[in-house]
């Protein structure tokens, strides 16, 4: 065979093993069951009772969320699509409001890092300091893949109603959140 027939049957391979691996973990974060074993794959439902510390070590509770739509950010200064997502977020909690919305960001990073980062780029939100439980947390709220950014919303009562791994568009988290804050808690 010659070389560009080997190349392009390469090119042509991988680009369909990438799709098919991403078709399949998208199709894989919509189920609710093992494969395997046919049983609840454990991920939570509702907001965890989440105690993680701030930049200064006070410990902020998810219940003091209690009653609002809930938008944890998980993400990395290491992370460029993280980072290009912050100003947006920053935007909705502002635009909103904490009074019905709370947007917190949780750092998987290390907490020099976080201040050094925060102290040139302010957000209105509050910045946790999350460990390997917490990306442990973020596994099972639905980031199958362990990947960051990871973004995860849930209502007022607390449910868990979306989750999306890597960037994520305005369009995508208005058409995901707007409609919440509209909707009676009953």
């Amino acid at each position: 065979m010659n070389p560009a027939k080997v190349l392009v049957v390469t090119v042509l391979a991988g680009t369909l093993s990438i799709g098919a691996a991403l078709f399949g973990e998208r199709w894989l974060a919509q189920q609710d069951l093992d494969l395997v074993t046919g049983r609840d794959d454990g991920r939570i439902a509702t907001l965890p009772d989440l105690r993680l510390p701030d930049l200064s070590g006070q410990q902020m509770a998810s219940n003091a969320w209690a009653g609002k739509v809930v938008v944890l950010n998980f993400w990395a200064t290491w992370c460029p699509p993280c980072l290009r997502e912050m100003p947006m977020l920053d935007e909705l909690q502002r635009g909103v409001g904490p009074g019905q919305l709370q947007v917190v960001g949780i750092a998987i990073d290390s907490p020099e890092a976080v201040q050094r980062f925060l102290s040139e780029n302010q957000v209105s939100y509050p910045i946790l300091l999350g460990d390997a439980d917490t990306v442990g947390l973020s596994r099972r709220l639905g980031n199958r893949t362990g990947g960051l950014p990871f973004t995860v919303v849930f209502d007022p009562l607390g449910r868990h109603v979306f989750s999306h791994t890597g960037e994520i568009s305005a369009d995508v988290v208005r058409a995901r959140v707007l409609p919440l804050l509209d909707k009676e808690t009953g």
